[in-house]
């Protein structure tokens, strides 16, 4: 009999505990370039994982990522030692990127593990204008 309690309360704790694993659940994972040369950019992702961080001593020219099917999901021109790239941009899957500080190309992994929330767009709610023409009084024309 106490063996069977001992093994309810197991199972119990067990089932409890996968839902409290599910609500840390992460949206990205980073594998880090570990080479020395690649020191200088501090490559990381926020609390949330769902944002990109890079900073730098040295400015980031340009910043580029490659998927599985070797076409590049973002591209652009950083120009800065500091850049936030929102992932909620990139789809789901395996993302090489490749930061460019002239002369070197350092280069990491994000996975994107599951979709990110786009923020949700705040619609104004606004009454119809309607513009109104003063009319002339025929006092106002002859002064």
């Amino acid at each position: 009999m106490k063996n069977l309690i001992r093994i309810l309360l197991i199972v119990v704790l067990v089932f409890l505990l996968s839902f409290s694993l599910k609500a840390q659940e992460h949206y990205a994972n980073l594998e880090m370039n570990r080479n020395i040369q690649a020191k200088g950019l501090i490559h990381k992702l926020n609390n949330t994982r769902d944002t990109l961080i890079l900073k730098s001593d040295k400015k980031i020219n340009y910043l580029y990522s490659i998927n599985k099917d070797y076409g590049r999901d973002f591209d652009a021109y950083v120009d800065t030692t500091f850049y936030k790239l929102p992932l909620n941009k990139l789809p789901k899957g395996r993302h090489i990127f490749v930061a460019v500080q002239s002369p070197k190309r350092i280069v990491f992994v994000v996975n994107i593990l599951k979709e990110i929330p786009k923020p949700e767009s705040v619609k104004i709610a606004s009454k119809k204008v309607v513009a109104t023409e003063l009319k002339k009084s025929s006092s106002m024309i002859k002064n």
